[in-house]
């Protein structure tokens, strides 16, 4: 089969990994894979690719019109001229924009289009008005719709009467971590557990929250620490945080890390304090490396890959007290930390492994290139 792979970019971002994790996937299996950039800037690949994906940054084919006025239009017309003459058997594409521009470039062609949203537009106003507009009004075109958990496509399905499935492909596990052993829940060489989260330093996550959390139990667990992986524009809100609650040294924000899978493996805990997610990477990776975990219950995922709360602590939504009294309980015993990090390893390894998600795609892949005989 050729499939055609429409992306933004491919930076470091959770829908470019799992691009990358399936495009590499997809060529293992004998598939043909062109990766489309559609940024109108040239870039990288921040994850690896295996040779055999075809790698196109549609700048290069945009040329110097790609920062026009026109270049929108410029960029559509270019669009649909490489899936014109590539003919692929099905064409893949990832985030609304891009969904939008892709099945605008495609009609006509007879192109079998698989859209994929990565947000729970209940919650999500990322695609503004327009895009939410045109959405509606492209997406029925699609051969198939595709969100991430039951409760997005609970909330989608309002939205976009007149499609009557909505696929749900979660994320996959990278092949590379589902072979990693599971984190050893120790302290490290300086006698220090490490609480851990990770993600964009941005209002939605309320790791201000969590850091006020913390600040409840710091004194009864003198050898834990608190530290925060990411970026972004919260940054010195958070920093003025950690200074006026007196907790440096026990609160750490040491960025963005190109070495997340070691450092959650270093961890001893993991928590997620997000009021919305699209489908909270973090959080899969943390307890497929067998990290107990205490989780907000936001829309949309954690439910579902906690199975209600079996495989973590789930937390009604900013329930502080109750976020704190369970960090508490896991600070305050190993050996449940570690019963409850080898169950919630082995159900994430079992639901979200790479091949179980292939076999997701492989069924939506045979059922519309069937349909488009």
């Amino acid at each position: 089969m050729k499939i055609a792979f429409m992306v933004s970019s491919m930076n470091a971002g959770g829908a470019e990994r799992v691009a990358a994790t399936l495009s590499n996937a997809w060529v293992a299996q004998g598939h043909q894979v062109m990766l489309v950039s559609t940024y109108p800037v040239r870039g990288k690949s921040f994850y690896a690719l295996d040779k055999a994906v075809r790698l196109v940054w549609l700048a290069d084919l945009m040329g110097k019109r790609a920062r026009s006025v026109f270049g929108p239009v410029w960029k559509l017309l270019v669009m649909r001229r490489l899936l014109r003459n590539e003919q692929p058997d099905v064409v893949v594409s990832f985030l609304t924009n891009v969904n939008v521009m892709t099945l605008l470039a495609t009609c006509g062609l007879g192109l079998p289009v698989v859209v994929c949203e990565r947000t729970n537009p209940r919650y999500s106003h990322s695609a503004g008005r327009v895009l939410s507009v045109l959405r509606r009004w492209l997406y029925p075109h699609a051969s198939a719709v595709s969100v991430q958990t039951r409760a997005t496509a609970a909330d989608f399905g309002p939205l976009l009467k007149n499609v009557h499935t909505l696929d749900i492909l979660p994320n996959p596990l990278p092949p590379d971590l589902a072979a990693m052993p599971m984190a050893s829940l120790q302290p490290d060489e300086q006698g220090r557990f490490r609480l851990v989260a990770m993600g964009r330093l941005q209002p939605d996550k309320q790791f201000d929250r969590l850091i006020a959390m913390f600040a409840r139990v710091q004194a009864d667990f003198p050898d834990w620490d608190l530290c925060i992986y990411g970026d972004g524009p919260a940054r010195v809100d958070l920093e003025a945080q950690v200074r006026d609650l007196g907790l440096t040294g026990r609160v750490h924000l040491p960025g963005r890390t190109p070495l997340a899978w070691n450092v959650l493996q270093k961890g001893s805990l993991f928590a997620m304090t997000s009021r919305v997610e699209g489908f909270p990477n973090a959080l899969l990776e943390a307890m497929a490396l067998g990290l107990p975990a205490v989780v907000y219950d936001c829309p949309s995922g954690p439910y579902e890959m906690t199975d209600g709360g079996r495989h973590a602590m789930l937390v009604s939504l900013n329930d502080e007290d109750g976020f704190v009294a369970d960090l508490r309980a896991l600070m305050a015993d190993p050996a449940k930390r570690q019963s409850m990090g080898h169950e919630a390893a082995q159900a994430m390894r079992t639901s979200y492994g790479l091949p179980v998600v292939l076999a997701h795609w492989h069924s939506v892949f045979s059922r519309i290139v069937k349909h488009h005989e």
